[in-house]
């Protein structure tokens, strides 16, 4: 992402943040157009999570910082570690793009989903989030919106942390980062275990055991000032986990049972190397990078390369070029994005191995007029698997009365076909064409007295869903969606006591049959409350999960019906003490009433936890 502080020097600084965890009107996100800009002069609705805000809430998890966000709903099958789905503003869980240190996370287009639960937090440096479409800067998958997880340190000196916790839990993080003249060099390294819970599966046959999970992760980098104008880095981060799960049993030619999967191991590892230019109004940034994921599913007792086993193995090359031009009181990007994915025989059920690779253009501007600040973006991907897609937006902002804006966009978004679903023998479809998404946004933000909010409005019409016809099991392009929302966010202080509340109200329905689409909530309220007494730094953070439905199937018939699941609110406390300047422990309970509730139905969740870690800073 390009360095561009030098660019808004000529935009107003107002009091608009877009509810970011970081409301400073000096903070810089880099996701929201591909170039450093002061969150205030973002137009879409945006969130900043700081390792800071990470270390207070206590997370462990990137699915719990992220269900703290407005818009986001999360369904998932179990307790730490297992697979979730992320819902931005109703949209299907592949809707939404993850990027990490800018680069596309390179199971998503396989899997068709990007699981959050499986990045290990201790990687996170920050997380910006955006909200609504953006395949007209970054091409497939953006039509709910973009997490960008960067990763790292922030500041020279070092941390050591361990904690121990509910069901096992433990973890151990280090990190360091060194500055030697014009060389900055970050390390670091975590490991988390927990014996985990019986999610008690209702779909699966019965497995009465511990469903746990652990993760071993590392990360690195070196950065070089090479001179006044030119800088260059080199980084890299990998992990290994292991997930146990409720699985099903497979069937040999036979129709014999041959094994029962049940455990999941996944290996990631992801390199990038790049140079950044500036030069007066001129900016520039070349990446490269190079990522692999081996994604297997076994029954221990059979092992990895059984009969019933999976594996997906899948080499992701990726190569960015990005530059900023200053004109006028604004700017204007372009950028090329070449991405190449490459699987191995196995995965995603196929045969054979397969590759794909897409070449993405793109030009983007933004001005201010006094008043008005206007937006807008086109960008072109050629794909070796369905040819060219278009797609464009455009956003304009008013501030019709000091303080107080007026924010209207649209845009166009798209989803590309995974390669199972082109390839298939038995159900793919060479044919297949992207899902396509028209979204329409209006809102007003202000400031009034202390409190900074925003009210937005929101319909997103999604054509060409791909779905399987129920009699040749054959995908087609033969869906769609109409989703209607609001969303209302706010932050302000009294007196010590920091506020930050949301509400999203979300009407996702499948346009043909008009039925509510599943795992999402119809209505969320969050609201996180901090604030400092006698040294210890409290976070109190509630969530409401409004009613949703979801599908129950049965293990021995394979029926299934529709289910409704009730609502539930939820209480997180969590506390911090500095006992030196360089020492700190920390303690949480989460779901402090113990409430028995589901995201998946089925698929129990942990109950109440309690978490007690320590850190030392030098």
């Amino acid at each position: 992402m390009i360095k561009k502080a030098s660019l808004l020097t000529a935009l107003s600084v107002t009091a608009f943040s877009g509810w970011a965890q970081d409301s400073n009107p000096d903070t810089m996100v880099v996701t929201a157009n591909r170039f450093q800009q002061p969150v205030n002069t973002v137009l879409a609705p945006t969130s900043i999570v700081t390792r800071e805000d990470i270390e207070r809430w206590q997370s462990q998890s990137i699915t719990d910082v992220m269900s703290r966000l407005p818009g986001v709903d999360i369904a998932q099958s179990g307790g730490l570690g297992s697979t979730s789905s992320t819902f931005i503003r109703g949209t299907e869980s592949r809707h939404v793009l993850v990027l990490i240190d800018g680069v596309p996370l390179n199971t998503a287009g396989i899997s068709n989903v990007p699981d959050l639960s499986q990045i290990p937090v201790s990687l996170v440096q920050r997380i910006e989030y955006i909200r609504g479409p953006r395949s007209a800067l970054y091409g497939s998958d953006a039509i709910g919106g973009v997490i960008n997880i960067i990763t790292g340190r922030d500041k020279p000196g070092g941390e050591i942390s361990a904690g121990v916790g509910s069901h096992g839990y433990q973890t151990y993080d280090g990190s360091f980062q060194q500055v030697y003249d014009k060389t900055k060099i970050t390390l670091g390294g975590n490991y988390t275990y927990t014996r985990g819970f019986d999610i008690d599966a209702q779909d699966a046959p019965r497995q009465p055991d511990r469903d746990g999970f652990m993760s071993k992760s590392l990360f690195g980098s070196v950065e070089q000032q090479l001179t006044d104008n030119l800088s260059g880095f080199v980084r890299g981060f990998g992990y290994d986990n292991r997930t146990a799960y409720d699985g099903y049993d497979h069937y040999d030619a036979n129709y014999m049972v041959d094994g029962r999967p049940d455990t999941r191991q996944l290996y990631s590892q992801n390199w990038d190397t790049g140079l950044r230019y500036h030069q007066g109004f001129y900016e520039s940034q070349l990446v490269a990078g190079y990522g692999r994921s081996k994604d297997q599913n076994y029954d221990p007792s059979k092992g990895r390369y059984a009969s019933s086993a999976t594996t997906d193995d899948v080499k992701q090359y990726t190569a960015q070029w990005l530059n900023t031009f200053t004109v006028g009181h604004g700017n204007i990007g372009a950028g090329v994005d070449w991405q190449k994915q490459k699987t191995q025989a196995g995965t995603g059920y196929l045969d054979n191995g397969y590759e794909q690779h897409n070449t993405g253009v793109f030009l983007s501007a933004m001005q201010q007029f006094d008043s008005v600040t206007l937006e807008a973006a086109a960008r072109n991907d050629d794909n070796s698997n369905f040819d060219n897609h278009s797609t464009w937006q455009t956003s304009a902002a008013w501030e019709f009365i000091d303080g107080y804006r007026i924010i209207g966009s649209y845009g166009t978004a798209y989803k590309a076909p995974t390669m199972s679903q082109i390839h298939s023998a038995s159900y793919g479809n060479p044919d297949l064409k992207p899902e396509e998404s028209k979204q329409w946004e209006g809102g007003f933000e202000g400031l009034s007295g202390p409190v900074n909010w925003r009210v937005t409005g929101y319909r997103n019409d999604i054509d060409n869903l791909i779905d399987s016809d129920p009699h040749t099991y054959r995908y087609y392009n033969v869906g769609e969606a109409r989703i209607k929302g609001v969303e209302a966010t706010a932050q302000f202080d009294t007196g010590p006591l920091g506020h930050q509340i949301s509400y999203d109200y979300v009407d996702p329905r499948n346009a043909k049959t008009n039925e509510v689409l599943a795992r999402r909530s119809k209505q969320q309220v969050k609201y996180q409350l901090d604030w400092q007494v006698w040294d210890l730094d409290w976070n109190v953070a509630y969530r409401y999960l409004g009613t949703r439905y979801d599908v129950a199937v049965d293990p021995t018939t394979y029926s299934s019906e529709r289910v409704k699941m009730g609502g539930v609110s939820l209480w997180d406390v969590a506390v911090s003490y500095p006992v030196t300047s360089h020492l700190t422990v920390r303690g949480k309970i989460a779901n402090l009433f113990d409430k028995d509730y589901e995201t998946v139905y089925g698929y129990e969740t942990a109950g109440r936890e309690y978490t007690l870690s320590g850190s030392y800073t030098f």
